[in-house]
């Protein structure tokens, strides 16, 4: 008996968190609804800290979801609702750094790395495919030399 009520209020339970979820998604405007998804897909969720607030399942996202919502249907821009959040948590809550300040390294020194070893490796490949120097001459002595020892070596294995 205790594990069909048990079940029944696991049921119940999981029935209303569906119905609020559904009505949350259904009841407001399909443009507002795209405004907060794109905003939250912008925000760390501070309970799943590898996840959006959009993708996270966690209640504290679908609290953080609802806010933004309320203040974008209040009119408010998205900058003001991310510069609350900032405020809030700090900038460990925006999931890409601001392009301010230091962060600029952040922005800008993986692609300025990747350039230095591409062109690192145009440098070598060059290098590696430059012709061989120009070997000096040999003086007519030296053939001379040369010529005796290879006929010696050819008529020592014939």
């Amino acid at each position: 008996m205790k594990r069909l009520i048990r079940a029944a209020a696991a049921f119940a339970l999981l029935g209303a968190a569906s119905g609020v979820r559904s009505e949350e998604s259904s009841a407001a405007d399909p443009a507002v609804e795209k405004r907060v998804r794109a905003l939250a897909t912008e925000l760390r969720c501070p309970v799943c800290q590898n996840l959006s607030v959009a993708d996270s399942p966690s209640t504290m996202a679908v609290q953080m979801r609802s806010l933004i919502r309320e203040e974008i249907e209040k009119g408010a821009t998205e900058d003001q609702v991310r510069s609350f959040f900032v405020q809030k948590y700090g900038e460990w809550i925006l999931l890409a750094p601001l392009k301010s300040g230091f962060n600029w390294l952040l922005w800008l020194g993986g692609p300025v790395l990747l350039l230095a070893g591409l062109v690192g490796i145009v440098f070598w490949v060059a290098r590696r495919r430059r012709p061989i120097e120009d070997v000096p001459p040999v003086s007519a002595e030296t053939a001379a030399r040369i010529e005796k020892a290879l006929k010696e070596r050819l008529e020592d294995g014939a």
